[in-house]
């Protein structure tokens, strides 16, 4: 593998849902302006997210779906019909300016990146990760499927097996819709167990190559430590993929308003660290998370450990700045904690492994032993 490239957009930059909205937040400018300030990326590795033609959106989505958004961006309104039929115009998929082109830069970015993953390199494509999206419906946020559409990208190019794991906190209902009956691709989610989507039990396993594990409320890094070493790694590696995909969502960590999960940025590092070895080619994309210095703070250490960069215990006063630059509504963002502003990484969350879980990964454990 050749050195990581990063994928970004300035459509990013001053585009939200609206006010009110969870994606209200800067996200990826956040990762863009930290890796910037630590000197971690320049132009030698870094790629400008093109914009997808509604042609090839139509890969996974229906053409009047696409032809739907696109007129709701022109009028900046949508009728009663097209809310019901593609759930446009909603609390969680609301009217704004760029609701077409800026979902479309995140599907351009993942054609992009299996055009580059293809050809060897570590990509992070941190607009990435909208997985909930549907073929002809919006759903949870997600305008386009993005990880749907690098994959079939991916599979087009040759490389047909892949492993896709998603840690986000929230199921991956769109990537099992469109994988959960080719063999050929393996899908492994941790979530938190009562969330929505209300998919993705334990007991579901599509075509036999669905492995979900529905994670406690108050899990901890030690148990996301056990399904990272006896279910997510030996998962990967008995399948052996051509490529892994990595849905990185930065929403299971401890202050995220959207979950009720306590991990620590730590733990997604460490899944980054140990999947980097598990195929010959690798793509993470972002996903989730709605606290927009806990976002920053763990997507920037992503594109440290992808590339092998130390983080440092104290940021220096350029990286500071840009973390201190950041607002929030909610009232965690009033007074927030100094680490937030000076150092990238967590405090470890450590703590017992309960015996409900301990369960839960022995016995997808064994399906796996069995499927082997």
């Amino acid at each position: 593998m050749t050195q990581p490239l990063f994928l970004g957009n300035d459509i990013y930059r001053g585009s939200t849902f609206g006010r009110r909205h969870p994606l209200a937040i800067p996200r990826v400018p956040t990762v863009t302006d930290l890796s910037r300030a630590l000197g971690w990326l320049g132009p030698h590795n870094y790629r400008t997210s093109p914009r997808l033609r509604p042609a090839a959106l139509t890969a996974f989505h229906t053409p009047d779906y696409v032809a739907a958004l696109q007129a709701a961006e022109a009028s900046q309104t949508v009728t009663d019909e097209v809310r019901r039929r593609h759930g446009l115009g909603t609390l969680s998929n609301p009217v704004y300016p760029e609701m077409f082109r800026r979902p479309a830069t995140g599907a351009g970015g993942a054609l992009l990146a299996a055009e580059l993953v293809a050809a060897g390199h570590v990509v992070y494509h941190p607009g990435g990760g909208t997985h909930h999206g549907l073929p002809d419906r919006a759903n949870g946020f997600c305008y386009f499927n993005d990880p749907v559409l690098a994959m079939l990208a991916l599979r087009h190019r040759g490389l047909r097996r892949i492993a896709y794991v998603d840690i986000d906190a929230h199921h991956c209902d769109g990537v099992d819709v469109a994988f959960r009956d080719t063999p050929e691709v393996l899908l492994v989610s941790t979530h938190e167990e009562g969330r929505w989507p209300f998919t993705g039990a334990l007991s579901d396993r599509g075509a036999g190559n669905v492995f979900n594990l529905p994670l406690p409320r108050d899990l901890n890094d030690d148990e996301f430590a056990l399904a990272l070493h006896d279910v997510i790694l030996p998962a990967v590696a008995a399948h052996r993929p051509d490529v892994v995909v990595l849905q990185c969502g930065a929403d299971a960590v401890a202050e995220d308003p959207l979950s009720r999960l306590t991990l620590s940025n730590n733990a997604h590092w460490s899944a980054v660290k140990a999947l980097m070895h598990l195929a010959p080619r690798l793509l993470v994309l972002g996903g989730g998370g709605y606290n927009p210095w806990s976002v920053g703070r763990l997507w920037t250490g992503v594109w440290a450990t992808l590339n092998g960069f130390d983080i440092p215990n104290h940021l220096p006063s350029g990286a500071q700045s840009v973390l201190r630059a950041l607002t929030w509504t909610r009232q965690a963002g009033r007074s927030p904690p100094r680490h937030w502003f000076d150092t990238l990484r967590d405090p470890p969350r450590n703590g017992p492994v309960r015996d409900g879980l301990r369960a839960r990964v022995a016995a997808l454990a064994m399906r796996l032993r069995v499927a082997v």
